[in-house]
């Protein structure tokens, strides 16, 4: 004890620990205030490192996206992945596919055009060169022409276009007439008394274009990807000078004679109890946007059983637009994970196949993200690719027996990691949505084990889309909307012939000479997954020799 505190009073004792205590709440309160201070600043830190982390996550996320415009503008768009050498190689197709889903509310005007009516006189019938080589082909009438003589010939011309050259076709009809007395003909003063030949029907009456320059020009857009003008400018090469105009209309007047045969077409693909889907875009003129185009859809409806494809041009994107197709369906319908579709499957008359192709997309872009995940999950994709190879010749139902007894043991230790790794990682990162899109649409992934007729991805249905992405590269859009429906309708026949292994040259030049006066409820036997392969490659036009 301090002695010198014996000497103080009770008084002075008293203050002293009065004064001792205000000096301690003083220090208490510094204290507080100094905690306080503390704590706001490490508040200020918790969000100044939050803001640090968001914004490294940004720049991650706009690298990535970076890399992936790079990409689409300058690198490979092959998805080959290969983390073994020794490894049996996988080969995965290039997709002309549109990865930037958007919804139909955000429909674009995306080109604009400036167009201008100009008025012209009507040049009259476009004229053949008189530098073509002549082909004359002679029909003679049915009937009897003995003891008739002939008085004249109806010669009927158009344009051929054979492999490398143009010709002129001439279709020569004599004209007999009876030799009959003048007492004769005053007792049948109606009578006919000149004999002709019929002129073989075409698919367009009075037609300048042959069968074969017909079917030329919807080949050359369709399949091999060649404006209609860029033709036109070719035809001008041989002093072939057809308005554009012209060509047009064949179009049209070819698309109203097919019209029958795609309606029948399409009937057939909706009876199969298994489809692919999927969609892309298409810029089309709108009458309603003077000078600016629409961003319309093509829809795709693939039947692997059959391999019939249908496309049907929708202005959208939305809920309503494969409607007309999938109301009412009912079996196995294969699509990636996009919401839409969704309004036709989830039900039970509808089974929800998803595609294993877009799934491994979504690991094989995340890798500059996280490359140790991306490449685990691209292994085990491969491995089931792998065994899709191996049984690729199987019936059904051995396939199914060899996914049930490889494929689902991978599958399950893949679906243990997807669900210890979607806890660790963050939902915002290309690795994380790469996670998520696979867990969501996970039992649907796993449905192509319990058939063995169905397909591991709906590649087949994306090979049928990309003529129209190659297409469009080059006419950049349709006029119309009738037109681009109208454009549907030929891809639809021409992707069918291609999943058939049927030549489209030869099946649509047996269809157009065939077509006008075949059975409606026959149409079918014309499609080409029917059709008689020896129709078509034995079949010749009446005036070939």
């Amino acid at each position: 004890m301090d002695l010198s505190l014996e000497k103080l009073s009770n008084k002075e004792l008293l203050q002293l620990v009065l004064e001792s205590k205000s000096r301690a709440e003083k220090q208490d309160l510094e204290i507080e205030k100094q905690n306080s201070e503390i704590q706001k600043s490490e508040s200020k830190i918790k969000k100044k490192t939050a803001e640090v982390q968001n914004m490294e996550l940004e720049v991650e996320r706009l690298n990535h996206q970076l890399d992936m415009l790079r990409r689409m503008l300058f690198g490979s768009k092959s998805e080959r992945f290969e983390i073994d050498t020794n490894q049996m190689k996988i080969e995965f197709e290039e997709y002309a596919t549109d990865e930037q889903k958007q919804d139909e509310n955000q429909v674009k005007d995306i080109v604009d055009l400036e167009v201008k009516k100009k008025s012209k006189k009507h040049k009259g019938r476009n004229r053949i060169p008189d530098n073509l080589p002549v082909v004359e082909y002679t029909i003679e009438p049915k009937e009897d022409i003995s003891g008739m003589k002939k008085i004249g010939e109806v010669r009927t011309q158009f344009i051929e276009h054979l492999p490398g050259k143009f010709i002129n076709v001439v279709l020569i009809r004599p004209k007999y007439a009876k030799t009959v007395k003048s007492q004769d003909l005053s007792l049948h003063p109606k009578s006919s008394n000149v004999v002709i030949a019929e002129l073989p029907s075409r698919p367009i009456e009075k037609c300048l274009a042959g069968n074969y320059l017909l079917v030329s020009i919807l080949i050359s857009k369709y399949v091999d990807h060649l404006p209609l003008y860029r033709q036109r400018h070719i035809f001008k090469r041989y002093d072939i000078d057809i308005a554009s105009s012209t060509i047009d209309s064949w179009v049209v007047q070819l698309a109203k004679l097919l019209e029958p045969l795609y309606d029948r077409l399409v009937s057939e693909i909706k009876a199969q109890t298994y489809l692919q889907a999927d969609e892309s875009t298409i810029k089309v003129l709108d009458d309603i946007k003077k000078g600016k185009t629409h961003l319309g859809y093509y829809w795709g409806y693939y039947a692997p059983l059959c391999k019939l494809t249908a496309f049907d041009y929708q202005k959208g994107r939305g809920k309503d637009a494969p409607r007309g197709f999938l109301l009412g369906y009912q079996g196995v319908l294969q699509t990636d994970g996009y919401a839409v579709y969704k309004n036709y499957y989830n039900n039970d008359k509808v089974t929800h196949l998803a595609c294993w192709a877009h799934a491994r997309r979504k690991f094989e872009k995340s890798a500059s993200n996280d490359k140790n995940r991306s490449d685990h999950a691209m292994l085990e994709i491969q491995k089931l690719y792998a065994i899709e190879r191996e049984i690729k010749e199987f019936s059904p139902e051995e396939r199914k027996k060899v996914r049930l007894e490889k494929s689902l043991p991978i599958l399950n230790d893949f679906g243990k990691w997807l669900h210890k790794e979607r806890q660790q990682t963050l939902p915002s990162t290309p690795i994380g949505e790469a996670i998520n899109y696979t867990t969501k649409l996970w039992d649907s992934l796993l449905n192509y084990l319990h058939d063995g007729n169905l397909k591991i991805d709906n590649n087949p249905i994306e090979n049928n889309i990309r003529p129209i992405a190659l297409g469009r590269k080059n006419y950049l859009f349709a006029g119309s909307h009738i037109g681009a429906q109208r454009s549907a309708m030929f891809y639809s026949f021409f992707a069918s012939c291609k999943n058939n292994n049927v030549n489209p040259q030869k099946w649509l030049t047996y269809i157009l000479e065939n077509i006008a006066d075949y059975k409606a409820n026959k149409l079918h036997e014309l499609l080409p997954n029917n059709i008689d392969p020896a129709k078509i490659e034995n079949f010749k036009q009446f005036w070939e020799v």
